[in-house]
């Protein structure tokens, strides 16, 4: 129906997330429709990005700079480390504006089924900015999974021994929820979470 070119840009589209073969057409239609505002914009602004973005060397964070604009601020706050998965929850994070320290992405969660191991995410570095930075505070920010919990639980147990002050985030309702929607898991958490 199309040629070559055109569909060699739907199935790359339709592989990013939120996108299936579907949208990926639609996205594409739109762009072919304004080529000038659209398309070629986009094509510049992705090349230019994949040439210029870099992993900030101390968190782990995507940006053009390293280190990134968030560790090199003088305005955060330094004797705090926010520990996240992936560069998302970072981003997450970061929009709600309400954390002011410093972040350190760990690249994944420990799955042994996975076969990813302490050594195959950035513990250690995290170690090593603990006790070179004088931090005063971890605040374990993985998700609620089996494999975010057992990786904060390792997280701690590492720390032990720095004497930082480790935290997690609060987990249970959401602001806005209703109780009748909740799941089960998230009511026990919420109830001994209570404050």
């Amino acid at each position: 129906m199309t040629g070559r070119e055109i569909d060699n840009l739907i199935k790359l589209l339709a592989r990013l997330p939120g996108l299936g073969p579907r949208s990926a057409r639609r996205a594409v239609l739109q762009m072919l429709k304004k080529p000038e505002t659209l398309m070629i914009p986009l094509a510049h602004a992705l090349e230019e990005t994949a040439r210029a973005m870099t992993n900030c060397a101390v968190c782990g964070n995507v940006d053009v700079t390293d280190p990134c604009h968030i560790c090199a601020s003088h305005n955060r706050q330094r004797d705090m480390i926010c520990v996240v998965e992936e560069v998302q929850d970072l981003w997450a994070l970061e929009r709600g504006s309400s954390f002011k320290g410093l972040y350190h992405v760990l690249g994944g969660t420990l799955s042994p089924l996975d076969g990813i191991g302490p050594e195959d995410l950035r513990i250690d570095q995290l170690v090593s900015r603990v006790v070179d930075t004088g931090v005063n505070e971890v605040i374990l920010a993985t998700n609620l999974t089996v494999d975010g919990q057992t990786t904060a639980h390792y997280i701690t147990e590492r720390l032990l021994e720095t004497g930082v002050k480790v935290t997690r985030l609060a987990h249970g309702v959401p602001v806005g929820g209703e109780l009748d929607y909740l799941d089960d898991g998230t009511l026990t958490a919420a109830l001994r979470a209570r404050s």
